[in-house]
């Protein structure tokens, strides 16, 4: 009987974390439905295009190809005229390692001028990066800069926090590094529910930033 017991337990155990995996997604897609942008052709202006920051090398020394898909699709958004600025939001927690700058540097060398560009060294996560776009650099409408699947996590995070925002998608990647990343997406996905019900704010907010 007790074996029964653990079984049962453990297949609800199972049941209910799929069922909240398949749940997530299915909102978090929903609301992303009509605000996602392939091409430049069709998409609205907005004066900040927010681009969501990631390693620039794998660890065996090549170059990430979300890192330059991202990059890509930035400049391709603000030489469309469809973005005024550029907000890099990522990682600057630890000595040696520093997206927001890595991609700054890159954005210049791609004809981006400098005094288009901002930084934002807080952007730990996705919830940090959309929160402090408004809550530091004073922005309530805003475009959204990464591969589909981030972008949709992060404008269901946007829609919470009253931000009107929609999505550029950067080049999808593809590949055994490609399906691992989606499997965290699931996890992450389901975590956007925790963090909102528990209230989760970012990890630093600091004095406002005004882009002009």
């Amino acid at each position: 009987m007790k074996r029964k017991k653990v079984a049962i337990i453990f297949l609800l155990g199972c049941l209910l974390v799929v069922t909240s995996i398949y749940v997530s997604n299915k909102v978090i897609i929903n609301n992303a439905e009509g605000k996602l942008f392939n091409s430049t052709e069709n998409i609205s202006k907005n004066k900040v295009g927010l681009l969501l920051g990631t390693v620039k090398y794998l660890s065996d020394g090549r170059i990430n190809l979300y890192y330059q898909f991202r990059l890509n699709a930035a400049v391709e958004l603000y030489k469309a005229e469809k973005i005024d600025f550029i907000l890099v939001s990522g990682d600057n927690g630890s000595e040696g390692y520093d997206e927001p700058t890595d991609f700054k540097n890159d954005l210049i060398e791609s004809g981006i001028p400098e005094s288009k560009i901002y930084l934002d060294y807080a952007g730990f996560r996705t919830l940090d990066s959309v929160v402090r776009v408004k809550e530091v650099f004073g922005q309530t409408s805003v475009t959204i800069i990464s591969q589909q699947f981030h972008n949709e996590r992060a404008l269901y995070l946007a829609n919470h926090f009253d931000i009107e925002a929609i999505g550029y998608n950067a080049r999808g990647v593809s590949g055994k590094k490609a399906m691992k990343v989606q499997l965290r997406e699931y996890l992450a996905r389901v975590k956007v529910f925790v963090d909102i019900l528990l209230n989760v704010k970012p990890k630093f907010l600091g004095e406002p930033v005004e882009i002009k």
